[in-house]
């Protein structure tokens, strides 16, 4: 059976366009790796999306979507999108090896965190290096862990962690944070988390589980060894685009150009959210997004296919 649109991407812009496509009485199918709930689902708390003062979890404001996307009908289910073609006017995309066609496709795939690419990282990715707080955070109560980066992402974590962790060391390569001052607030404020800035990791060591970062000071070029039991990354993202590639026009750095209708070069083709090329990636921008493309898809749905 032809879908109307195919969403691939279970964050707030694939969620939120499924709200409004399956409203619109489209046939939709939404899929994501990991279901729905994106990467903002493993945010512990979300503090600047509107109408939460004292802010809401990410989980359960994902989970919120996720019904009311389900209560207007759309299909939500596990699945990664490996390939899009488009041939005689439709799309046929291929989900864990098997084919669907539809008449519009909506990419909200998201972003992948990007790795710091020192010795010693891959080989302890989930024996003591993560790239999610809200995940793995709690398998370190009273111990000691390390978080990278300086952005906000970097910032909640770290006070996350600051909730099961003895100690939290954020260690950032500048010595100003690009998060948010109410955050960065929270931060410096918190007596569990101690600062090492104007810092970067360059290796990671351990037997089998992480035990120590050697860790460089820009200024001075001093390094030093820290003991740590974990260490949590949060230094950049990848945009998860490359089934893309020859449909869609990308940035250099792989993210994907579209018009303010979140349309592509190519018709029946959209994108919305973090894989957009776009100034600001937040929920409340992802939501924007998701709303604009789904009225744009049910207006491509209704000027080509009804």
């Amino acid at each position: 059976m032809v879908q109307d649109v195919i969403i691939a991407g279970g964050g707030p812009a694939g969620l939120t366009s499924a709200i409004y496509t399956a409203r619109a009485g489209l046939k939709v199918k939404l899929v994501d790796p990991v279901g729905a709930g994106g990467q903002a689902g493993t945010t512990s708390v979300i503090y600047n999306y509107p109408g939460f003062p004292n802010g809401v979890s990410g989980l359960k404001l994902m989970e919120f979507m996720t019904d009311q996307a389900k209560g207007f009908g759309a299909e939500i289910d596990f699945g990664e999108v490996s390939s899009v073609k488009q041939q005689g006017g439709l799309f046929s995309v291929t989900i864990d090896g098997k084919d669907y066609e539809a008449r519009s496709v909506i990419w909200a795939a998201g972003t992948s965190p990007k790795s710091l690419g020192v010795p010693g990282e891959a080989e302890l990715v989930g024996r003591g290096v993560s790239y999610c707080a809200t995940c793995d955070g709690p398998l370190f109560r009273d111990k000691v862990v390390a978080v990278v980066g300086g952005g906000d992402s970097a910032l909640t974590g770290a006070q996350f962690l600051s909730g099961y962790a003895r100690e939290v060391i954020l260690i950032h390569r500048r010595d100003e944070f690009r998060g948010g001052l109410a955050n960065v607030n929270r931060v410096v404020a918190n007596p569990r988390i101690a600062l090492k800035l104007n810092s970067i990791v360059q290796e990671m060591k351990g037997n089998g589980l992480l035990e120590s970062l050697v860790v460089k000071n820009v200024q001075t070029g001093s390094t030093e060894e820290i003991e740590v039991d974990g260490v949590f990354l949060y230094v950049g993202s990848v945009p998860n685009t490359a089934p893309l590639e020859g449909l869609a026009d990308l940035t250099a750095n792989g993210y994907v150009k579209t018009e303010q209708d979140m349309s592509t070069d190519t018709p029946g083709l959209f994108a919305a959210g973090d894989v957009r090329d776009k100034l600001l990636r937040q929920v409340a921008t992802a939501v924007g997004d998701g709303a604009v493309v789904g009225w744009s898809v049910e207006k491509y749905i209704i000027d080509n296919f009804r």
